[in-house]
């Protein structure tokens, strides 16, 4: 049986036209170089977006020995703390374990999660890394596929990744509108190519000719954090590098209106 909460919208709720897209690396709740506890603070701030969908990328389900450093560490995974009351359903992906905890992809939605599934696409077992797959009930639309990534920092394993991504593209259905963000590694600027071949197109390169800069977050200098779309249409895509998210994490988050 599907879960209360997991179930499809009313037919008759009004159609929506347009999806309103974050991603963040959320540093497991750390600023930069880890000085401070941040994560309420990031909470605060993603919360004033109203974002429709927010793609998390290295955000813990546990971690037991943080709870007893950190006076406002949250009991709850971190995809919940920040869920909140904003976002009524969220997927997990578990992509790292080790003997404190685990840490991975996570997405917050405002609409139903029909079902999800993470794949593992780490390579050779030496970086943990995973594509959180959700197919949302979107009113008005047909399945919306998300796909939140966070892929590996050496080339050869991001090209295998990207391929990886490429087949999981090739098996949705080709005219279902999908999102693809997260912390892509890719400061070689090498992705845009690969994933055209599955028809992604990266909304930063569509509109300004390139990827964000989106990393380190306090003077961002590289294009790590990437946003694509298939058969939808970004609008007004922002890098959100100014005061205060340039404290909140490492990496800066980046949103766009998604026109379906």
């Amino acid at each position: 049986m599907t879960p209360p909460n997991l179930r499809p919208l009313p037919e008759e709720a009004p159609a929506v036209r347009v999806l309103r897209v974050l991603t963040v690396n959320t540093h497991k709740g750390f600023s930069p170089l880890n000085r401070r506890f941040v994560l309420p603070e990031l909470r605060e701030a993603v919360r004033t977006l109203g974002a429709d969908v927010v793609f998390l990328q290295e955000v813990l389900g546990a971690h037991s020995g943080h709870g007893e450093r950190y006076p406002n560490w949250s009991q709850v995974p971190q995809y919940e703390f920040l869920a909140d009351s904003m976002w009524p359903v969220f997927a997990y992906g578990r992509n790292a374990v080790y003997p404190e905890g685990d840490h991975g992809n996570a997405l917050l939605s405002k609409f139903p999660i029909l079902r999800h599934d993470n794949r593992d696409v780490s390579v050779h077992g030496t970086e943990q890394r995973g594509l959180l797959h959700s197919v949302l009930a979107v009113p008005g639309q047909p399945e919306v596929h998300t796909i939140c990534a966070h892929l590996g920092l050496r080339e050869g394993h991001r090209q295998q990744q990207m391929q990886l991504l490429c087949e999981l593209m090739d098996s949705l259905p080709a005219d279902a509108p999908v999102i693809v963000a997260g912390d892509f590694n890719d400061w070689r600027q090498r992705g845009d190519a690969i994933l055209a071949r599955c028809g992604l197109r990266e909304v930063f390169s569509e509109a300004q000719g390139r990827p964000a800069r989106s990393f380190p977050a306090r003077w961002p200098l590289l294009c790590l954090d990437r946003i694509y779309l298939r058969n939808a249409r970004a609008v007004a895509p922002q890098v959100l590098s100014r005061k205060p998210w340039s404290h909140l994490s490492d990496h800066v988050p980046l949103a766009v209106e998604v026109h379906l």
